[in-house]
Formats: structure tokens, C-alpha cells, sequence
């Protein structure tokens, strides 16, 4: 898929899943569930609770308590290794059917409910269906296992084509520290996120995706900006896509004499046509297999990348016309290369940024586990696994290439070296195909479902009116995907600022600023204060800042460790996108390169 992982299009949902995708901007959005409770779980139920104001901090929280107590007690028989393996075989995952609950047994946590069989008064007056027949349908869709959450994680994540260029920015010394420092800081994020989803997450009120989160903690405004930041990130990672995969068309186009000639906008316009095409499949259901093959295609391509690279000469051509370097002998570094600005050291440091942007991918995975409890398993194996990797390509393509090291690694394949170039190319344009069917498709639906019909009230994806909304729509976001690629013919630069303006926040900034939020308010309750969980009143002692700084200097010196945090995440984010413009700017002005030219960057 290029320079693009899965995780790195935002991942809201992934389509190994289930079929959260699916249903994105249609009028039965949210999850599955309510296909399972036939004839109960109205559109009304689905859809209030996750965006009913109403609900107070307590009530997620006590929920949250009662649904971690209940899966203690599920089986855990064949859930590491082997899921992940039945994962990688395409199989999914197999669970222990859910324990059945009536109207004479109990919730499944030991306590009958109030107000009728299985039935809270005030979900049987808001929603007109029983609690045991909700709890049982969103158990029934949870089957994910810890084994298979490492899977998800490092095939989503694990697309190390930019990290050679980013250690050729920075040196063999810095390199290496930065990729550790900022995959230690991911870690510490993705653990925050893991803490806060298992605090907030129920059977009752389930909790989808990253704006779910945010919504939880500082209310329906913060979800709006994350989702259209998020939204934001989508279209930039397809512009990306459509960039790349030009060069790949017009490398391969060359021949293996170089004499073949296909103009770089053209390409671009190409690959944007395919988009318009793929992008009017409005389903994705049964389509999940294409993601698993995507994944063993890069695979495939990177080996071959690493493997080559110290058969041939770097890519000279594309060194020149891309940075300006003549050729000459490879230079490596072992500290901060000689002869390179500060914006180009930053911009390395942002690629090494966009290399862990998988934040948006995990609360959206937690929600399909049977035990979020054990996501920490899963994420820190697959944290370890994608580090090394990283650092094992970027080294050893760097060594072979030096200075001369492309912003996608198979692309610096020289053309005396055709066949293999091609093969990376040929593969990877088949994979940014894929792309485009899967996660191109949910980046409109999720545009489409958090600010046309949540700001806009336009119609369900599944109404007529819709349908034709969404006929429309395609070819004007594909065709402004192409205008921004076009105009900005320099992967590794845009890279930077996708990474600055977008990713940095949703793995650095955002997590340690939701982490506060949920210790303001978690460690603000007290034992005087009352929560009826019938209802879903609470009494509070206090309201508004003071209470929020009562719950601040609780843990004091965390809460101020996560501030500063966030307060520094912001301050990269700013260089970042200061280097990454001066980036642009300078490229323009020493290259050949220009907006919507014909000559091909590499």
C-alpha cells in the first residue's frame, strides 16, 4: 500500500472484524448487535447511547466495573497463539458461545435487574428492551482474542517503506534513539487509551472508536474536532496513496531500458480513475480476505526490498530529481548527517512519528475483544515485534544506499535492477488498490457519517437519496485527493505533515489530554456522594472546575507529567509542520520538481 499502512488511513474499522465498516453512515450505524436481537434492539436503542449527553460519568463507569467482573469468568482456553494464528489463516476467531440469559436468570454478574425481568426502569422506558437481551447481543459479537489483537496490531501498523529515508535524515546514532524514545512514548499512549477504554467500556454502553472516547470525557464539541481531524487524515493518506502509486506506474512504464516515458500527472490521474471506480462499491461486507492478502503482499516486498538493495546501486535518478544529490559514493552517518538543515532533520523525525500512527486502530479493536483486559498482551508484543522491525530495515537499506535512500524504499530499486523494482511496484500498486476498495471507502463513510449527517442531517447511506449522495460524492473526493497529490509531488514531505498535523496528535497529544480528563473526573467521586444505577441519577457533593480540580491533585504529579506531555507532543507537532512546509518549499526551489509537473520524481 505505499507509505500507508491500515492503521495509518485511521483504521476506525477494521473489516477483519466484523462489520462495523459496513454500516458507517447508514441508518443502523453502530454495532452489530442489533442484528442479533431480532425484533428488540430498535434503531432508537442503537444509536441514542452513543451520543445521549444524559449519560453521566458514574453510570459508564459502574457498567464498565460489572462487564470487566463478568469476564473473569469466560474461557480463555485458546486464546493467545492460537487466535492470532486462526487470524493469519483468515478463520477469525473461535469463542465459547455466550452464556445465555432469560427472564428468570440473573445478568450474568450475579445480580437480578430492577423493574421487570432482565429490565431497568430506565432502559425499559427509553429503549423498550430488556437488559439481558442487550448484554447478551453485544457479548455475542465480541470474539476477538489477545493472540489475534497482536495480529491486527502488527499487519495494520507494520509499513516501514519511509523508515530507511528517515534514518538517512537523521544517522544511524539519532535514528535509532528516536524510533525507541517515540515507540516507548506510543506504548505509554496505547496503555492510557487501554486504561480509560476498560474504565468507560460495557456491554450496556459500548464504546466504538477513538470520538466514542472523547465524547465520554469532554462532550460531544471535543468528539466533533477529533472526528473531522481524523477525517482531515483520511484524505491526506489518500493523496498519498495516489502519489505513490503514480511513481509505480511510470517506473514501471519505463522499461528495463528506461526509454518508456508515461508523465507523472498523468499517472496520478490513472490511479484516481481506479479510485473512482472502486470507491462506488459502497459494500465491504464478505471483502475482509483482500486485507489479509494486502498483508502478505507488503510482506513479500519488504524482504525483496532489503534483500536487493545490497545487490545494486541506489536509485540515482530518483535521488537527484527528488533531493538534488549527484551521484557519487554512499555516505552513512553514524550521528546527525553533514550538510542537512534542521527542517530536514524534523522531517525524518516525523516520518519515525508516522511509523507508530495506529492510536486511531485501538479502542475500535478493544471493542471486539471478548476480554479488553488482556489487550495489553496483544499490544505490547506487537508493539516489540514492529520496533524491531523497523529498525532492521531502516539500518540495513540505509547501509546500502546512504544518503541516496528513498522516501519508499522499493522505488530507490535502481532500473538496472527492473525486474525487482517492478515486482515491488506491481505488488505494491495492487496492495494501494486494495486500499483504496477497503479503507478508502470508510474514509468517505466516516466524512460522510460525523459531518454531513451528524452537522448536516443528510439522509442514511442505505435511503435512496443517500445512494445517490454517495454516487456524487466519490469522484469529488477522489478528484480533490489528485489536486493535493499533483500539486505536492514530494511523498516524503507530505508524509511529514500528515504525520505532524494528524497522527502525532492521535498517538501523543490526544491520549495523555483524555488520560487527565478521566482522572479529573474519575478520582473526583467520593464516598458521600450517590449513584443509583436503576435510574441513572447521581448526587454530587460539586459541580463544575472546582470539582475537576479536586479530582486533579488526587494524582497530581501524573496529571502533571501527562499535561506537560501533551503541552510538548503540541510543540513537535508545530516544528513538525514547520519543516515539513519549509520542506516543500525548499524541494520546489533546488529540484526540478513543480506542482502538477510531468517529471517524474523518481
Amino acid at each position: 500500500m505505499g507509505t500507508i499502512s491500515g492503521a495509518a488511513l485511521g483504521a476506525v474499522a477494521d473489516v477483519r472484524l466484523g462489520d462495523e465498516a459496513e454500516n458507517i453512515g447508514k441508518g443502523r450505524q453502530g454495532s452489530v448487535a442489533a442484528d442479533i436481537v431480532q425484533g428488540t434492539v430498535t434503531q432508537r436503542r442503537h444509536s441514542a447511547i452513543y451520543a445521549d449527553g444524559s449519560i453521566c460519568f458514574e453510570d459508564y463507569r459502574y457498567w464498565a466495573d460489572r462487564s470487566r467482573e463478568y469476564e473473569t469468568t469466560l474461557d480463555t482456553k485458546g486464546v493467545g497463539l492460537a487466535g492470532m494464528a486462526r487470524m493469519a489463516m483468515g478463520k477469525g476467531n473461535k469463542a465459547t458461545p455466550v452464556q445465555e440469559l432469560d427472564a428468570h436468570n440473573t445478568d450474568g454478574l450475579g445480580e437480578k435487574s430492577s423493574g421487570g425481568p432482565g429490565t431497568t426502569p430506565a432502559m425499559e422506558a427509553n429503549y423498550g428492551i430488556t437488559e439481558s437481551e442487550w448484554d447478551n447481543a453485544q457479548r455475542a459479537v465480541r470474539t476477538a482474542t489477545w493472540g489475534s489483537i497482536f495480529y491486527l496490531i502488527t499487519t495494520d501498523i507494520l509499513g516501514p517503506y519511509n523508515v530507511p529515508w528517515a534514518i538517512s535524515r537523521m544517522g544511524y546514532g539519532p535514528g535509532f534513539a528516536l524510533y525507541t524514545v517515540f515507540g516507548g512514548l506510543s506504548c505509554y499512549s496505547g496503555i492510557q487509551l487501554w486504561q480509560m477504554f476498560v474504565k468507560l467500556d460495557s456491554t450496556r454502553y459500548p464504546l466504538r472508536n477513538y470520538g466514542d472516547l472523547t465524547f465520554r470525557i469532554f462532550g460531544k464539541y471535543a468528539r466533533y474536532g477529533v472526528n473531522i481531524l481524523q477525517s482531515f487524515q483520511f484524505f491526506l493518506n489518500v493523496s498519498l496513496i495516489v502519489e505513490s502509486n503514480g511513481v509505480a506506474l511510470i517506473q514501471m512504464a519505463a522499461g528495463s531500458t528506461g526509454n518508456g516515458y508515461l508523465c507523472f500527472v498523468l499517472a496520478e490521474f490513472i490511479f484516481t480513475l481506479c479510485g473512482f471506480f472502486l470507491g462506488q462499491i459502497r459494500t465491504l461486507q464478505r471483502l475482509s480476505w483482500l486485507s489479509n492478502l494486502a498483508i502478505w503482499l507488503n510482506v513479500i516486498v519488504i524482504i525483496m526490498t532489503m534483500v536487493v538493495v545490497h545487490y545494486y546501486p541506489p536509485n540515482y535518478m530518483a535521488a537527484f530529481n527528488s533531493y538534488g544529490y549527484a551521484e557519487g559514493p554512499v555516505v552513512t552517518s553514524a550521528n546527525w548527517p553533514e550538510g542537512l538543515a534542521l527542517s530536514d532533520r524534523i522531517n525524518g523525525l516525523m516520518n519515525c512519528v508516522f511509523a507508530y500512527g495506529g492510536s486511531t486502530l485501538f479502542n475500535e479493536l478493544m471493542a471486539e475483544m471478548r476480554r479488553p483486559m488482556d489487550f495489553w498482551k496483544g499490544f505490547i508484543c506487537a508493539e516489540i515485534f514492529i520496533y524491531c522491525c523497523y529498525l532492521l530495515m531502516g539500518m540495513i537499506v540505509y547501509s546500502a544506499q546512504g544518503q541516496f535512500t528513498y522516501a519508499v524504499a522499493y522505488q530507490g530499486i535502481p532500473n538496472s535492477a527492473y525486474n525487482w523494482q517492478t515486482l515491488g511496484n506491481a505488488i505494491s500498486f495492487i496492495s494501494a488498490l486494495i486500499a483504496a476498495l477497503l479503507y478508502g471507502n470508510i474514509g468517505v463513510k466516516v466524512i460522510y457519517a460525523t459531518i454531513l449527517r451528524d452537522l448536516f442531517h443528510f439522509p442514511a447511506l442505505d435511503k435512496k437519496m443517500g445512494k445517490l449522495i454517495w454516487i456524487a460524492i466519490i469522484p469529488i473526493y477522489w478528484g480533490l485527493a489528485f489536486v493535493v497529490a499533483a500539486a505536492i509531488p514530494q511523498i516524503a514531505n507530505l508524509t511529514s505533515f500528515v504525520g505532524a498535523a494528524c497522527i502525532l496528535q492521535f498517538t501523543y497529544t490526544f491520549p495523555p489530554m483524555l488520560k487527565v480528563g478521566f482522572n479529573c473526573q474519575n478520582d473526583s467521586m467520593s464516598e458521600e456522594e450517590h449513584f443509583d444505577p436503576v435510574t441513572g441519577q447521581v448526587q454530587r457533593r460539586d459541580e463544575g472546575w472546582a470539582r475537576w480540580m479536586r479530582g486533579f491533585k488526587r494524582q497530581f504529579a501524573w496529571n502533571t507529567f501527562d499535561c506537560l506531555y501533551a503541552l510538548c507532543a503540541l510543540g513537535t507537532a508545530g516544528l513538525g509542520l514547520y519543516a515539513s512546509i519549509t520542506g516543500m518549499a525548499t524541494s520546489f526551489s533546488t529540484t526540478k520538481l513543480t506542482p502538477f509537473t510531468c517529471a517524474p520524481p523518481a
